[in-house]
C-alpha cells in the first residue's frame, strides 16, 4: 500500500491584476509594448514613438484587452504595416528598467529573462537573469553621433553596472520597504519608485512622469536576496536575508567615504532578517522582522586611493563644526527607524594599532555623538558602543561574538522586533492603485475578482521602534560579523515570538546557527564585492567555526590583493559607470565627456543634481573634503544610562511596548571587567569563558549566555535553499552572487594578525597567481621585502 502523498503548507501566491508579461513589436515609426497580467486575463499597450531622436514620446492605451481582441487588433496592424516595413516581434521582457540618453538617440532598457528567489507573504521575488538595451529611433533618422566613439563608450560604461547580479524586484510587493513598512503602510498613490532603495529611480522618472503611472517598469532593489525553508524538529519556518543598498551617495570604497552635505552616507545598507512561519493555504502568516543598518562614519573624511600606498592614510576634514550633515543623518534615521537610534561603532583604539588610522575618526565620531546628544532631550539621544573588534578578538573569536551577542540583547530589547499574522496578499491594494491610479474604478467583474480589504488586513502585535547601526572602518568585514551576532540573537527572539522553541544554545554543531552564519557570509561577500571589489575577509568567522587553516589564509591574501587592485585600477571606471545609472552624471554634447573629468566626492551633491563639470579638479581622483585634518583625540570614560520610554514613533509610526534601562559604554575594557559595571546583571557569568563554538579559544562549555538562540544537534534539522522550493526556480543561486572561488592553488600562508605579515614560499611558487612575491608582500604589509 503506497504512502500517501506529503502536504507541504505553503501560502497561496499572489495573483494581481498588474503587468508583469511584455511582448515588444516594431515598426519602422514605433514600438508596441503589449503587457498582460500573469492570469492572462487582460492586456494593455504602450507605444513608443521612433521618429523623434532628441524626445521620448509615449502614448499609453487607456483600454483593456481581452486575449481575443488583442489577437484581432495585432491581426490589423500587421496588415497596416505590410507596405512600409511590417510588424516584427523584437522581444519578450517583464518589465521596464528604465530609459537611458547618452548624446543623441534614447535607449529602452528591458528585464529579458528573470529568475525567481523567493516569496513573502505569497508575493513572488525575481531577480534579473538577463536584460536588453533597445536603441528607441529607427536607424534611418539616426546621425553619426549615434555611432560616434563617445555614444559607444557610453553605452560600454553603463554595461559596467551588471543588472544579472544581485538586482531584484517584485511585481506585486513593495520590495524597497521593509515589512513593516509595507504591512503598515496605508498611503496611496504615492512615487514609491523614488525611494532610497530603488536604483532604477532615475531611467524610470521619463516614463513615470509622462504617464503618470508604474504600469510598465519595475523598481530594482540593489544588494542581496536570499531565502531558505528550516524544517527543526517538525516545525517549518522560512528565513529570507535581504540587503538594501541606497542609492544616495553611492559608490566605490575610496571614491565614496563618509557622509556628504545633505547627510547621506557611503555604503549606507539596510538588512532586513524575516522569518515566517510555513502555513496552510487559507490561514494567515505568522511572520517576524528585523532591520539593521551598515553605513559608513558620518564625517567628513577620505582615503586616497594610490598605486604607492596600498594602506593610505585617513583624511579627518574639520568642515563642520557643529556636525550639521552628521545631525542631518541621524535625524533621517530617526524619521525612518524611530528615536532608539543604537550605534555600535568598531573602530580600532589607540592600543589597538600602531600607527593612528581608525583612531582619528573613532575619537572624532565619539565627540560628535557627545555634542549632538548635549541638545537632545535623554530619551532622544543617540546610544553609543564604542567596541575594539579587532583587539577582543585577539583574545579570542567566542568572546568578541560574546560580547557582540550581549550587544544585541540589549538592542533588541531597546528596538523591539516586528511581528504580525498576515494575509497572503498583505499590501496588494496598494499596488493595484499604485498600477493603475489613471483608472481606478474597477468594473464590475474586476471589482469582484479584486483582494477584500478586510481578508487583506494583518493583526499586528508588535513594532520594531529604533535600529542598531553597525560601522567599522569600511562596513564590510568586521561590520558583517557583528551583523551576524544580531541576526543570531534576533533569529532567536523571532522563534520564540512564532511559538517555535528549543533548547538556548549555540555551537559548532547546531545547524541553524551555521545555516545563518553561511547566508550572513554570502551577504558580506555580495556586498564587499559591490563596495570594495572584492569578496569579504573570512578570519573572523572561520575562527569561530574553528576551520581557520592554510587554504582560508591563502584566500584572504588573496582577497586582500584583489581589493587593493580593485581599487587602484578599476573603481574610476565603477563610479563613472555607477554616477551614469544613477543619474549623477548626464552626458551633453559640447561637454566634457565623463572619463575627462574627476570622480570626486564632492561631485555627489543633492539628488538629482549633475556633476559640477565647469568646477572640476583634473587627475585628482580620491574621495576629499578642502578643509584641515582634526587632530584632537578623546577617550571617553562614561557609562550612558538611558530610561527608555515607550515611543509612538518606530519603522512605520507606531508603538513599541519596550520600557528599560539599556547602558552603553563609551571606552574600551581592557578585560571582561567591564562588564560589572552592566546594569543588575551578572554579565561575567554570561560571557566569561563560554564556548560559543566548537574549536575556538575557550576552554569550558558550562557558561553560556542564557538567551542566545539556537538548537542543539540533537534536534532533527533540514534546510532547503529557495531554488529547490520553487518550481520555477533558477539551478543557480538564490541569492545570485558569482564569488571568485578557485583559490585552492593560492599558495602563501598568513602567520599572525598583525599589521606585518611573514610569507612562507611553498614550492618555489609566486605568492600569488598572477602577481610577483614582491608586489603581493607590498600589497598586504604596506611594505616590500
Amino acid at each position: 500500500m503506497g504512502s500517501e502523498p506529503r502536504f507541504e503548507p505553503r501560502p497561496e501566491l499572489i495573483d494581481l491584476p498588474v503587468l508583469q508579461k511584455f511582448k515588444l513589436y516594431a515598426t519602422p515609426s514605433n514600438f508596441y509594448l503589449i503587457g498582460r497580467d500573469e492570469n492572462k486575463s487582460f492586456r494593455r499597450i504602450l507605444k513608443i514613438d521612433r521618429r523623434d531622436q532628441n524626445e521620448l514620446n509615449l502614448f499609453e492605451d487607456p483600454t483593456r484587452y481581452t486575449k481575443d481582441e488583442m489577437r484581432e487588433l495585432k491581426r490589423r496592424m500587421i496588415v497596416g504595416n505590410e507596405e512600409s516595413g511590417g510588424f516584427k516581434a523584437i522581444t519578450t521582457c517583464y518589465g521596464i528598467i528604465g530609459f537611458v540618453r547618452f548624446l543623441e538617440p534614447y535607449y529602452m532598457l528591458v528585464i529579458t529573462k528573470r529568475k525567481k528567489v523567493g516569496e513573502i507573504c505569497g508575493h513572488t521575488v525575481y531577480g534579473i537573469a538577463e536584460s536588453q538595451m533597445i536603441a528607441i529611433p529607427h536607424p534611418s533618422i539616426q546621425t553619426k553621433v549615434a555611432k560616434s566613439e563617445a555614444e559607444q563608450r557610453y553605452k560600454k560604461l553603463l554595461s559596467v553596472v551588471d543588472l544579472s547580479k544581485n538586482f531584484y524586484f517584485s511585481h506585486t510587493y513593495h520590495l524597497m520597504y521593509c515589512l513593516q513598512k509595507n504591512i503598515g503602510n496605508t498611503e496611496r498613490g504615492n512615487a514609491h519608485d523614488n525611494t532610497m532603495f530603488v536604483w532604477n529611480s532615475f531611467l524610470t522618472r521619463e516614463i513615470r512622469k509622462i504617464l503618470q503611472n508604474s504600469i510598465w517598469t519595475v523598481a530594482l532593489v540593489y544588494g542581496f536576496f536570499q531565502q531558505t525553508k528550516c524544517s527543526v524538529s517538525g516545525e517549518d519556518f522560512v528565513f529570507t536575508i535581504i540587503a538594501r543598498r541606497s542609492r544616495h551617495y553611492a559608490g566605490t570604497r575610496y571614491l565614496r567615504r563618509g557622509v556628504n552635505d545633505i547627510g547621506r552616507v557611503a555604503n549606507d545598507v539596510e538588512t532586513e532578517q524575516i522569518v515566517s512561519k510555513v502555513v496552510p493555504a487559507g490561514q494567515k502568516i505568522p511572520i517576524t522582522s528585523v532591520v539593521q543598518i551598515r553605513g559608513s562614519i558620518p564625517l567628513f573624511w577620505s582615503q586616497e586611493a594610490s598605486v604607492f600606498n596600498p594602506q593610505p592614510e585617513i583624511i579627518l576634514n574639520k568642515k563642520d563644526a557643529n556636525y550639521v550633515a552628521t545631525q542631518h543623518h541621524f535625524e533621517n534615521l530617526r524619521q525612518r527607524y524611530g528615536n532608539r537610534i543604537i550605534i555600535l561603532n568598531l573602530l580600532k583604539t589607540e592600543t589597538g594599532e600602531k600607527k593612528h588610522r581608525e583612531t582619528i575618526l573613532r575619537s572624532e565620531f565619539a565627540k560628535t555623538i557627545r555634542f549632538i546628544n548635549k541638545g537632545m532631550d535623554k530619551e532622544n539621544r543617540l546610544k553609543a558602543i564604542h567596541f575594539d573588534l579587532s583587539k577582543h578578538y585577539k583574545k579570542g573569536a567566542d568572546g568578541a561574538f560574546n560580547h557582540l551577542c550581549i550587544f544585541a540583547r540589549k538592542a533588541l530589547e531597546l528596538t523591539d522586533l516586528f511581528y504580525c499574522k498576515a494575509p497572503s496578499g498583505v499590501g496588494a491594494e496598494g499596488v493595484i492603485y499604485d498600477s493603475f491610479f489613471n483608472n481606478p474604478i474597477p468594473s464590475q467583474d474586476e471589482e469582484a475578482g479584486s483582494p477584500d480589504k478586510e481578508v487583506l488586513k494583518a493583526d499586528i502585535f508588535m513594532l520594531q521602534n529604533g535600529v542598531l547601526r553597525t560601522n567599522c572602518i569600511d562596513c564590510l568585514d568586521r561590520t558583517n560579523f557583528a551583523q551576524y551576532a544580531h541576526g543570531l540573537v534576533a533569529l532567536g527572539h523571532q522563534l520564540r515570538t512564532l511559538g517555535i522553541s528549543g533548547p538556548p544554545v549555540v555551537d559548532l554543531n547546531n545547524p541553524l546557527a551555521i545555516e545563518l552564519m553561511d547566508a550572513y557570509q554570502k551577504m558580506g561577500n555580495t556586498l564587499a564585492l559591490q563596495y570594495g571589489g572584492s569578496e569579504a575577509h573570512s578570519k573572523m568567522f572561520c575562527d569561530l567555526r574553528g576551520n581557520w587553516n592554510m587554504v582560508m589564509r591563502q584566500r584572504d591574501i588573496f582577497t586582500a590583493v584583489r581589493r587593493y587592485y580593485s581599487n587602484a585600477y578599476q573603481d574610476s571606471d565603477k563610479q563613472n559607470a555607477i554616477n551614469v545609472f544613477l543619474g549623477h552624471f548626464r552626458p551633453r554634447l559640447g561637454k566634457p565627456a565623463l572619463w575627462e573629468l574627476d570622480s570626486d566626492q564632492h561631485n555627489i551633491g543633492r539628488s538629482g543634481s549633475n556633476l559640477d563639470i565647469e568646477n572640476m579638479r583634473p587627475l585628482i581622483r580620491r574621495s576629499f573634503s578642502d578643509n584641515i585634518l582634526m587632530d584632537c583625540d578623546l577617550n571617553l570614560e562614561e557609562l550612558v544610562r538611558e530610561n527608555s520610554q515607550p515611543s509612538y514613533e518606530g519603522l512605520n509610526g507606531g508603538v513599541s511596548g519596550t520600557n528599560l534601562e539599556f547602558p552603553f559604554y563609551e571606552t574600551e575594557p581592557a578585560s571582561l571587567s567591564f562588564l560589572s559595571v552592566m546594569r543588575n546583571e551578572d554579565l561575567l557569568r554570561e560571557t566569561g569563558s563560554g564556548q560559543m563554538f566548537e574549536g575556538s579559544s575557550s576552554n569550558s562549555d558550562s557558561h553560556r549566555p542564557n538567551d542566545i538562540p539556537g538548537f542543539a544537534h540533537s534536534y532533527a534539522t533540514k534546510f532547503t535553499p529557495a531554488e529547490e522550493i520553487f518550481e520555477r526556480g533558477s539551478s543557480k543561486s538564490v541569492s545570485s552572487d558569482n564569488l571568485f572561488t578557485d583559490l585552492d592553488e593560492s599558495v602563501t600562508s598568513l602567520t599572525n594578525t598583525n599589521s606585518s605579515f611573514d610569507f612562507p614560499i611553498i614550492g618555489g611558487s609566486d605568492l600569488l597567481p598572477g602577481f610577483s612575491n614582491y608586489f603581493a608582500r607590498w600589497v598586504f604589509s604596506a611594505r616590500a621585502w
